[in-house]
């Protein structure tokens, strides 16, 4: 299977690529498209970045071509990782309106050219932000469920690593995930975790010590004082605003830790690349996995008794074909009001953000 991954040479494509290749997830027999756009630096950079990877990975990467149009993209999967991105600076604040009027037409643009000169078969894996806007775009036109966002996967991932963490083990000893919006709005879902090798009655004791007498009613109230804590810390000491955050809940950890990165000036490339990477290596793989992911909805499951309909993150069912099923277990009274509220206030931006 082949795999194309538009704007590769910006900070989170170029990891994309390299992963894809380090982790031999797209073997010598395989392509990688790099996707740039032609006359602009990124056109430029592709034959660059083709050139250094197959100096760096001769022994074992795949075909590497560049396509600098859309109507050039060609692949079984296709990775969007092009558009305006997150700034990454001290103070800096994010306005999604605007990265979202940046970004529409980009994602249009090559979701309408896959639509016409694609195979009809593409799975789309969306990693610009914002990822709901991006998933919105081209389920609409390719169709719902060939088009995953990979935020929810990436907070997943994030909250599992919090709580193996704090219990010393590895991240894959440990399941659960986060839905609803990416970044703010996310749902970690403690009632989905599971711990391998603990009873349900020891995943209980493990759960309450981690977590004590917290809901999620109030996640939203702290995550907002621990921006307005880190922040005034961060600006006189960024290591000793990395060292505090080690002392909170996982999932509080989970959303802190990627915001203070940003502030520090740096990006989260790795781990964002990383995420994608795992979403291309399970559709690869031919087996149904569940995963999470923000997706299109019409129906397919249910929260607090309503139906839900709309792009938001759900653990879902992916194989070679795209997501075929929503995989959401009965929640907890506090994860179904927080997850109410994200489902809303989706759709709500994003009723504002398309013209």
């Amino acid at each position: 299977m082949d795999v194309a991954v538009i704007g590769a040479t910006g900070d989170v494509g170029r990891q994309i690529c390299v992963q894809l290749i380090e982790r031999r997830i797209t073997p010598v027999a395989s392509r990688l498209q790099i996707v740039g756009r032609a006359g602009g630096r990124s056109g430029q950079a592709a034959h660059g970045l083709r050139a250094d990877l197959i100096d760096a990975y001769a022994e074992h990467a795949p075909l590497i071509d560049v396509a600098l149009h859309p109507s050039e993209v060609v692949a079984d999967v296709i990775v969007m990782a092009a558009g305006a991105t997150v700034p990454a600076a001290p103070g800096g604040t994010v306005d999604r309106k605007a990265l979202a009027a940046r970004n529409i037409e980009v994602f249009r643009s090559y979701a309408t050219e896959l639509a016409l000169n694609g195979a009809g078969h593409e799975v789309v894996i969306v990693v610009s932000n914002p990822v709901e806007l991006g998933v919105k775009v081209f389920a609409d036109i390719l169709g719902r469920h060939r088009v995953i966002g990979m935020g929810a996967w990436l907070d997943t991932l994030r909250f599992r690593r919090e709580i193996a963490t704090s219990l010393g083990v590895r991240r894959q000893s440990v399941g659960g995930f986060v839905v609803g919006q990416h970044g703010d709005e996310s749902v970690p879902l403690w009632s989905s975790v599971r711990i391998t090798g603990q009873t349900a009655q020891e995943r209980r004791r493990t759960l309450t010590t981690l977590r004590g007498d917290r809901t999620l009613d109030g996640f939203a109230t702290e995550i907002e004082h621990a921006k307005e804590w880190l922040s005034s810390m961060a600006a006189t000491d960024i290591a000793a605003a990395f060292a505090a955050i080690e002392d909170w809940p996982p999932d509080l950890r989970m959303a802190a830790r990627p915001w203070l990165t940003h502030q520090s000036g740096a990006k989260t490339a790795s781990g964002t690349a990383g995420a994608a990477v795992d979403l291309v290596d399970t559709i690869f793989d031919g087996r149904d996995v569940v995963v999470a992911g923000q997706v299109s909805l019409d129906g397919e499951t249910e929260v607090g008794g309503e139906s839900v309909h709309g792009v938001i993150g759900m653990p879902i069912v992916l194989g070679p074909e795209g997501w075929t099923r929503v995989m959401l277990d009965p929640l907890e009274p506090d994860e179904t009001r927080r997850l109410q509220r994200s489902i809303a206030r989706v759709s709500e931006i994003l009723a504002g953000w398309e013209p």
